[in-house]
């Protein structure tokens, strides 16, 4: 049912386990746990370990590390010992008796923040405290019994099915996305019926839609008419929407990221939630805050049930609250240096790859390029993929291979380019490892254009088949 993805993959029962515990505990590691796993105990770090393996595989965002590290030291010299009692209502706001606004206050100003000069997000002014749930584990389980189905779009981030699996049995039903151009939203609408009732004659009731937005892996955004047209289709067949919008600050182009808190009006406002959190767009993968923002009362109690040994420790909502309290440094400091800083790093990578004749997928937001490797594998075969994969790890560069998003092409990588040190090596240790004409190696003249693949010497696509190299451009999310 599972295999290949972010995290593990379901095993038969033990002995001493209960069916479910059993499921949880013979998970086995998926493709970015295993690269992953092998990065941490072979770091590449240019004093002490030059020869480890170089990161390009973790979606994390090192580049603002010197804005936050400063923020966080101050914050944490005013902590009080009232922060370590216990929240009077977990999950929403802490028992500390001298703060005049919590994190959920200034989460909730936070979230209606709109700066027409940066253009990364525009939220409504009706969001309201009451309906911002603060935790730190995933609730996705609550709206679906064990073996329904959820609906997603595919590629799409593989730990979402491994911990949908380990939580609470849940199966995903994709709906595959490829480099061909297509009506973007009657193509979803009509794959994603024949997806539901093929499997709903099969016994799998399909019950939400899950939407990343920025997409990850592709980088791309949802544009206010296709989110629109994905919420109407929704809510025509009775589904929860739950909009994973964990990079919606992570937006280095100059577009307009339209949030679902944006709109004036949801076609299904119970049935639809808004999932945030500060790992990625604050640089703080450590800090396990997420927040859950839905108007379903229900789903509010539900969630608030689990809080009390999920919700998110009070020193840390203390050091948070600092720093979402002022405005003014996040939006004249923090925010447009990230932005820039992000920017900068995106077209370094796609520059150097184009160099190397390697075409991405045109992006605005996220960490990460969706590259297409295709022309370097032996066939085109997942097989194949996941042989050039380990030959770049086994020559100490890590990359995420499509396979663990559950891409349905093989050939396709995402790289991460948020990390500082890969500048010096990722270039070496490609055109090392990779059948690439020499000619690319040595032209470093080209300047890449990230919404079309690049041509080689020969004025030819570098990317196979040429049909679908030459279509890339117009990819968006459907």
């Amino acid at each position: 049912m599972m295999s290949g993805g972010g995290g593990g993959s379901p095993a038969g029962p033990g002995p001493a386990l209960s069916a479910r515990g059993a499921r949880i505990a013979a998970a086995e590691p998926g493709l970015l746990d295993r690269g992953f796993n092998l990065h941490v105990a072979d770091p590449f770090d240019q004093q002490r370990n030059p020869e480890g393996i170089v990161n390009l595989g973790t979606s994390e965002n090192r580049l603002c590390f010197d804005l936050i590290e400063d923020r966080v030291s101050a914050a944490l010299c005013w902590l009080l010992c009232c922060f370590l009692t216990i929240s009077k209502r977990p999950g929403n706001s802490l028992a500390w008796r001298k703060s005049p606004a919590g994190l959920l206050t200034v989460l909730t100003a936070f979230t209606r923040m709109h700066d027409p000069r940066t253009a990364w997000m525009s939220c409504s002014p009706q969001v309201e405290k009451p309906n911002l749930v603060l935790l730190n584990c995933s609730n996705f389980f609550i709206f679906l019994n064990t073996l329904d189905g959820y609906l997603i779009p595919a590629p799409h981030y593989g730990g979402i099915n491994s911990k949908m699996w380990l939580y609470g049995g849940l199966q995903p039903v994709h709906v595959p996305l490829s480099s061909e151009v297509k009506t973007r939203s009657c193509s979803f609408g009509v794959t994603a019926v024949s997806h539901c009732w093929f499997l709903f004659f099969q016994g799998i009731r399909v019950r939400v839609l899950v939407l990343i937005n920025p997409n990850n892996p592709l980088g791309d955004i949802y544009p206010a008419q296709l989110l629109k047209e994905c919420l109407e289709f929704a809510h025509r067949h009775e589904l929860h929407v739950i909009m994973d919008e964990i990079y919606m600050l992570s937006v280095y182009d100059d577009i307009t990221f339209t949030s679902v808190l944006s709109l004036d009006s949801l076609p299904d406002p119970e049935r639809t939630h808004f999932m945030w959190g500060f790992s990625k767009d604050f640089g703080m993968s450590g800090i396990r805050v997420g927040v859950l923002y839905t108007r379903n009362h229900a789903v509010q109690k539900a969630v608030n049930q689990l809080a009390v040994f999920h919700s998110c420790p009070g020193p840390v909502q203390h050091v948070l609250t600092q720093i979402l309290k002022d405005r003014d440094w996040l939006d004249n400091v923090f925010l447009p240096t990230n932005k820039k800083r992000l920017k900068e790093a995106q077209k370094l990578l796609v520059d150097g790859l184009a160099d190397i004749g390697i075409p991405v997928l045109s992006s605005s937001g996220g960490l990460f390029v969706w590259a297409d490797f295709r022309k370097f594998l032996k066939s085109q075969t997942f097989e194949a993929e996941l042989e050039l994969w380990q030959k770049l790890l086994d020559n100490k560069l890590l990359i995420s291979p499509g396979k663990a998003f559950y891409c349905y092409e093989p050939g396709w990588f995402r790289l991460v380019f948020s990390d500082s040190l890969w500048e010096t090596l990722i270039l070496q240790t490609m055109c090392s490892n990779l059948p690439i004409p020499s000619q690319l190696v040595n032209n470093t003249s080209s300047t890449a254009d990230s919404c079309s693949p690049e041509k080689d010497s020969s004025s030819t696509p570098s990317n196979a088949p040429q049909d679908d190299a030459s279509q890339l451009k117009n990819i968006l999310v459907f």
